[in-house]
């Protein structure tokens, strides 16, 4: 990869690794969503799946997530349709409507850690799905937009 390849290509030119290195590790595109069929509108849990590392904000089994999580979007695959629910933290969001990288960005902060330490991931309140009450309701995010 080359230094500061995302101010040199668009979206669609990079290479999977480019890609793949663009995530932010914020997890909020790994919250269980609920859609209400007759607006389209989204709302978010704060309910991960059980495959979620809430240590690392990162799938323990990526290249398996589809498989075993049939809801689970390949957000390169389906990038139009994830596009309006994706958070406005969202490097690829970011990217994609012309906004540079957060400073609290590891590709700009040179950390992993700088995304905990702004308060963008959600591993100070999310949860397992498999440890949650059944009724997704009492999970919604009320307070926390995309």
């Amino acid at each position: 990869m080359t230094d500061r390849f995302w101010e040199n290509k668009p979206l669609f030119e990079l290479s999977d690794s480019e890609w793949e290195a663009l995530c932010d590790g914020c997890g909020k595109c790994c919250l269980i969503k609920l859609e209400d069929e007759d607006s389209g509108e989204v709302a978010f849990t704060n309910l991960h799946c059980q495959y979620f590392d809430m240590d690392t904000c990162r799938c323990n089994h990526y290249s398996e997530r589809s498989r075993l999580v049939p809801d689970c979007l390949d957000l390169r695959k389906h990038f139009d349709e994830c596009l309006p629910w994706l958070p406005t933290t969202c490097a690829y969001k970011r990217l994609a409507t012309g906004e540079p990288l957060a400073d609290w960005h590891y590709l700009i902060s040179g950390r992993h850690d700088t995304i905990h330490e702004a308060g963008v991931s959600i591993r100070s309140y999310a949860q397992c799905e498999k440890t949650a009450s059944d009724d997704l309701n009492d999970h919604l995010l009320i307070d926390w937009s995309p």
